[in-house]
């Protein structure tokens, strides 16, 4: 199967920068860029979406609650009609940076607390659908499959695309583990297995030892994972072995 590589960026702040993205975007095939609201600054949003394009690399909008602080990693209370009219805020923010560079936002995926609030809020999931439709009825949605960002994209007609992660442990339930628990966040050789085990047989390992199912057509890299860049060579060096064709979803 073809399969997308995608990775968190533009993650910094100002003269504060997390990651290495000119050499993540070396590797990966889609960029969710951070559009100001937990992270990012209009400076690092051009920049970012100048070496995508560069690259040939695919911009996604990556969507989170206005959180600087925190990350956009604290669940925040917020309004479907809220969360709307901030997804279109952030969508149309990034889009502007997109087009400067001579490309196009793609697709959108929430970030952090906001990914796992609307996985499992259906108000929230069609509140992040319909900011996408009001931007672009064509953009696609990034994020797990089977929860109700799916079912809300699927009642929209809205482009769906399963996302799983390589440097990600799963709950038994099939969700990401919270990170402050031991084992959550995955070193480069977990890391590169689960990716082969996503592609090859849409599962991965729990916490508890069990399998779970991942239906994924895009696996995330972090790029705030520490030796981020490195274990997103060795699993796209994998990928390439094991005649698992890399490319964008879209």
């Amino acid at each position: 199967m073809t399969l997308d590589l995608n990775s968190d960026l533009g993650e910094g702040f100002g003269d504060w920068a997390m990651g290495d993205d000119a050499a993540m975007l070396d590797v990966v095939t889609s960029a969710n860029i951070a559009c100001g609201f937990h992270a990012g600054d209009p400076a690092i949003m051009r920049r970012t979406c100048a070496l995508a394009v560069a690259k040939g690399v695919r911009i996604g909008a990556q969507v989170g609650h206005r959180d600087l602080a925190g990350f956009g990693r604290r669940a925040i209370a917020v309004t479907p009609a809220e969360l709307r009219e901030e997804t279109l805020y952030q969508i149309g923010a990034l889009a502007g940076f997109a087009a400067a560079a001579g490309d196009r936002v793609r697709y959108v995926k929430p970030h952090g607390a906001l990914y796992h609030q609307a996985a499992a809020d259906r108000a929230l999931a069609e509140a992040i659908v319909a900011a996408l439709r009001d931007f672009d009825p064509e953009l696609a949605l990034l994020g797990p499959a089977g929860t109700e960002l799916e079912l809300a994209a699927q009642d929209a007609g809205t482009p769906f695309v399963g996302e799983g992660f390589a440097d990600r442990a799963y709950t038994p339930e099939g969700l990401l583990a919270p990170r402050g628990l031991p084992g959550a966040v995955l070193g480069a050789d977990a890391a590169v297995a689960q990716a082969l085990s996503i592609a090859w047989h849409g599962k991965a390992t729990a916490v508890d030892g069990g399998a779970v199912v991942v239906t994924a057509a895009s696996i995330c890299v972090h790029g705030d994972t520490p030796a981020a860049v490195d274990m997103a060579r060795r699993i796209r060096a994998a990928l390439d072995e094991s005649g698992t064709p890399v490319r964008a979803f879209i």
